[in-house]
């Protein structure tokens, strides 16, 4: 009797987390989907200058999250481990380049390119886990990653140049997914030690742009300068909920459920911000939705992957 109920035991824990996993990664893809509303909003800002107060108000709340629950020790443990602040600080490399890249972005008028990007990288994700986690691929879901990858060889014959802002965002997510993935860190420790290693280069930049009288923050408009200092929740909640799903769900249906993002971030380029699509973005699109499709429809129900 012990071993049955030993092994139900352990399946009601498995499927408690998987369901707490993939619950807490359409949360996350939902908040991100919302985000051109809020880059928007600090448009007239230097992007770089957002990018830094994003670090830097990410690293002081996630450090006074650890402190209100006692958490210290584990990040002074992780900092005192050579490979594991490596790991965090590859980490802090790859997402700060893809928070930099789509602010800019957003700035500019790319919500649609970016929007690419975030549909293009679910599948990245998929290869990924295939390449490096072993996770299995099937007829369709290699079907579906072609195609995409000829959606983008399209894309990039008829512009003359690859959609690099695309791909720049497809990327750097999706092996930031794939580090998160392997190194198992609790998901709020991990995102401060991240922030905390590239909280020096943030702060200088931000005392340079200051000191020559440029500095954003402090200035008339009190709605941006509380819009900065809120950078700090508003990127780190959702981060943690990523690295929460991401070590409880396969990258497989993290992949699958990131759709939820790059959908909402299209509808707000397209329809809030009046965007046109060029027609390489419509070849890319066309091509990567029909990825989505043959990915999506090919999983049978829902969460079998």
């Amino acid at each position: 009797m012990d071993k049955p109920g030993g092994l139900l035991s352990s399946s009601n824990t498995a499927f408690l987390q998987s369901k707490g996993g993939t619950i807490a990664a359409f949360a996350t893809y939902g908040m991100w989907g919302l985000f051109p509303l809020y880059w928007k909003r600090l448009e007239a800002i230097d992007p770089f200058q957002v990018l830094s107060h994003r670090i830097v108000w990410a690293a002081l709340f996630t450090v006074f999250l650890l402190a209100f629950r006692g958490g210290f020790s584990g990040l002074l443990s992780l900092l005192a481990n050579r490979k594991r602040l490596a790991v965090a600080f590859v980490a802090a490399l790859l997402v700060t380049t893809n928070w930099g890249v789509y602010i800019w972005a957003v700035d500019n008028g790319n919500i649609a390119q970016s929007a690419l990007g975030y549909y293009i990288n679910p599948l990245v994700s998929v290869a990924l886990g295939a390449l490096f986690l072993r996770e299995k691929l099937d007829g369709f879901t290699m079907a579906a990653i072609g195609i995409a990858a000829a959606g983008v060889i399209a894309a990039t014959i008829i512009l003359g140049s690859p959609p690099w802002i695309s791909l720049i965002l497809a990327f750097t997510f999706g092996f930031y997914g794939l580090v998160k993935k392997q190194a198992g860190l609790d998901p709020m420790t991990g995102l401060a030690a991240e922030t905390l290693t590239v909280t020096p280069i943030a702060l200088a930049y931000l005392i340079w742009r200051h000191s020559a009288g440029a500095g954003a923050f402090g200035g008339p408009d009190v709605g941006a300068n509380i819009l900065l200092v809120v950078a700090g929740p508003v990127t780190a909640i959702p981060l943690i909920t990523f690295a929460f799903a991401a070590n409880r769900i396969t990258l497989q249906r993290l992949g699958f459920i990131q759709y939820v993002s790059p959908s909402m971030q299209l509808i707000l380029g397209l329809f809030v911000y009046r965007e046109e699509l060029t027609p390489a973005l419509i070849v890319a699109f066309v091509a990567v939705i029909g990825a989505v499709l043959i990915y999506a429809g090919s999983r049978g129900r829902f969460g079998s992957r």
